[in-house]
């Protein structure tokens, strides 16, 4: 299969040194990175992990793609091969591939309905465990075939490219794979257990909230003029706290709190506040690496975007943006990932 033209476009911008080129190539299919990850490592965390460690790849190894394929099945066979590595790695504490479960736990919140009668949701609750028992004897080879060929519909040509084997061992592997699972839970449960790998995979990702702070600070050489009919704020405490770093920031006398906002949202939505001056502050969480979540921020007035950035937080080390001028002073942006109450 030829590349697509689009994806063409950007691999070719990217090799002649526009960095931003491979932005949208990310955002195309860090989806189905992610998915595959996971279906491979059962692990949210250690998929994400794997999946920009695949994409740092992919882009790095970029000069040597030569075009014979879709990138989406170059691509894939990266992301393989980063998960197979991890998988090594952590065999020596006995976690070697298709020994983990997910707890029952994320399988009741995922899938049972509170509304069905007690009869019914423990034959599901069975009929999951049955699911996993004979997935869990598949090999590697054989649970990879699925994943690509039902899960992503892959054709045996490209799953051929992303394992780098030969057609014909793709079309004997995933016969025998179908084989063993009919064998083990008949026709009907062999549809169920694509979708099931399909929600579990869906779950994990939709389950990536973060939970974030963010202060708007007025920095000044003055105090600004309070309107008597704004009641006054309320000690911020976090924000006292913070104000030494501050001062070695901006070297302002003053620093005055016009907003306090706490977010809750998921990776990828973009949470929007009023900010003073007429402008809205844009604060979209793009990734979650362990303790760190990074963060696209923008600052419109109007139709002009005054701030446009990426930076990154963390618990205990915030993220400050210099903003704006605003009356006699500037305003800064603060951000803490996961905010008291």
């Amino acid at each position: 299969m030829q590349v697509d033209s689009n994806d063409a476009a950007l691999i070719e911008r990217c090799r002649a040194g526009d960095l931003t080129a491979f932005e949208p190539l990310v955002e195309k299919y860090r989806q189905r990175v992610y998915r595959l990850a996971y279906n491979v490592l059962r692990d949210a965390d250690e998929a994400r992990d794997v999946s920009q460690d695949a994409f740092i790849r992919a882009f790095q190894a970029l000069p040597s793609f030569r075009g014979d394929s879709a990138f989406y099945t170059w691509l894939f066979r990266i992301v393989m091969n980063v998960a197979r590595d991890r998988v090594r790695q952590h065999a020596a504490r006995g976690r070697a591939f298709g020994t983990e479960r997910v707890d029952e736990k994320d399988w009741d919140r995922t899938l049972v309905d509170p509304g069905t009668a007690p009869d019914a949701s423990a034959a599901q609750i069975e009929e999951r465990e049955r699911i996993m028992r004979a997935l869990a004897t598949l090999s590697e080879q054989h649970r990879t075939i699925i994943m690509l060929s039902d899960l992503e519909g892959l054709s045996y040509r490209e799953i051929a490219e992303v394992l780098s084997i030969p057609m014909g061992t793709v079309m004997s592997r995933l016969h025998n794979a179908r084989k063993r699972l009919r064998d083990s839970l008949g026709p009907l449960l062999v549809v169920l257990l694509v979708l099931l790998l399909a929600l579990v995979a869906a779950h994990a990702e939709a389950q990536q909230v973060v939970r974030f702070g963010t202060r708007i600070v007025l920095a000044s050489d003055t105090p600004p003029q309070t309107a008597p009919s704004r009641a006054p704020e309320p000690p911020d405490e976090r924000l006292e706290a913070f104000l030494p770093k501050l001062r070695q920031l901006f070297r302002y006398n003053h620093y005055t709190s016009l907003e306090r906002y706490r977010g809750e949202v998921k990776v990828g939505a973009t949470q929007r506040w009023p900010v003073p001056g007429d402008r809205q502050l844009e604060v979209t969480p793009q990734s979650v690496r362990k303790d760190t979540v990074t963060f696209n921020v923008r600052l419109i007035r109007g139709s002009v975007a005054e701030v446009a950035t990426s930076i990154q937080a963390q618990s205990g080390n915030p993220a400050v943006i210099g903003g704006p001028r605003h009356g006699a002073g500037t305003l800064i942006i603060i951000l803490w990932t996961n905010p008291t109450p």
